[in-house]
């Protein structure tokens, strides 16, 4: 099948890369720089800042993004971004902060709503040039074409997807994520994988894509433990944040699937962080659509590191087992009863993941209203 690889024009990758985007703005003539990100990553990159300002460049910092981002949100950070008329828009942090960052500098002029773009292609362009600098080894925001944000009114998690929001220079340097807490460390990295796990394991995979999505499951799986035990070793945070690369690759040309899709629900509703709901859903989405690509599931339980077993069932079954074993080794819930969700409420959660079509169209196996609730209450215990 034909693939379209969106990726940004220049990728910095490696320890210290944060410190030369400097000279990355200053070639370009980026010298307002209106930095979107969190209070905690502000507090914590506060000397990556002053490097930037001793640079000679214009640094506002808008740490406004404090949770996963609704409308309301997005619009009060692209009002500052307007009061300040950067010269370029740089998100600094996790997906919450890099996905505002992209619709601020897309959105910019005003010639469009956010509530007009949602969906696939309807961004007619970008406004400012746009930075994403990664402190988290997970979302892939850093260089994928999509963005997402709650709609408070419908209570659930939208996207916007289109190449306009493909920054044009993307960070990776996992000194960032040295100070990243293990529970962050832990949701974010297995959102990595399972952004791997669901490129390899689709309707849509593609064998250009597939090289990014085994190899990022082969680091990740390989390394999120030590990751999560010690956020200094640096060989370990070097291995997620590429893994977390290639899963961010991978987001474009083929995109994720049912665990997504089903996780949205559980973001929008109950504010569970994204790469814990997808954990939580994971094994079970997986066991669902096991019969549909028995091949694929068994070259990604390889990719973990299981031996090849006389069927590929065997070997896919095994995969799933490590799944659950590095959730349990990072400390992830295990079960929607402990992250708050009623057991009451799945119906009514079943119907809002099945609006989620750009990704359940991706899934190697239809899935109904019914086998999502059924997915959802094998996770509920």
């Amino acid at each position: 099948m034909p693939v379209i690889l969106q990726q940004p024009r220049r990728i910095l990758f490696g320890d210290g890369t944060s410190r030369s985007a400097a000279e990355e703005f200053t070639r370009a003539g980026w010298t307002r720089l209106f930095v979107v990100t969190s209070p905690q990553v502000a507090a914590a990159q506060a000397a990556l800042f002053d490097t930037w300002r001793a640079a000679g460049l214009t640094v506002e910092v808008c740490a406004l993004v404090d949770r996963e981002p609704e409308i309301a949100l997005f619009e009060q950070v692209a009002a500052a971004a307007r009061a300040m008329q950067p010269s370029v828009i740089v998100g600094v942090g996790g997906g919450s902060p890099l996905d505002v960052a992209k619709l601020v500098a897309a959105l910019h002029d005003g010639r469009q709503t956010v509530r007009a773009v949602f969906g696939i292609g309807l961004l007619s362009g970008r406004a400012l040039p746009l930075v994403c600098v990664a402190t988290t080894a997970g979302t892939g925001a850093d260089v994928s074409p999509n963005a997402i944000l709650l709609d408070e009114t419908e209570r659930l998690k939208k996207g916007v997807v289109s190449p306009h929001l493909v920054p044009d220079v993307a960070v990776c340097d996992p000194e960032l994520t040295h100070s990243m807490p293990p529970a962050v460390t832990a949701a974010t990295g297995i959102d990595a994988m399972v952004h791997c796990l669901e490129a390899y394991a689709n309707r849509h995979a593609h064998p250009i894509v597939d090289v990014y999505a085994l190899e990022g499951v082969r680091r990740i799986g390989r390394s999120i433990e030590a990751a999560v035990r010690d956020g200094r070793d640096r060989a370990a945070r070097a291995d997620v944040m590429l893994g977390a690369l290639y899963g961010g690759l991978c987001l474009g040309p083929v995109n994720t699937a049912a665990v997504h899709a089903l996780s949205y629900p559980l973001g929008g509703e109950y504010r569970v962080p994204h790469g814990v709901a997808n954990s939580l859903l994971l094994t079970h989405v997986f066991r669902f659509n096991l019969p549909a690509m028995p091949g694929r599931y068994a070259d990604l339980a390889c990719a973990l590191g299981c031996p090849r077993e006389a069927t590929d069932i065997a070997t896919a079954e095994a995969g799933l087992r490590r799944l659950e074993e590095l959730a349990r080794a990072c400390g992830i819930p295990r079960c929607l009863r402990d992250v708050g969700v009623p057991e009451a409420d799945l119906p009514r959660l079943a119907g809002e993941a099945m609006k989620v079509t750009r990704l359940l169209r991706n899934n190697p196996r239809e899935l109904t209203a019914a086998d999502a609730e059924r997915i959802y209450r094998e996770a509920y215990l």
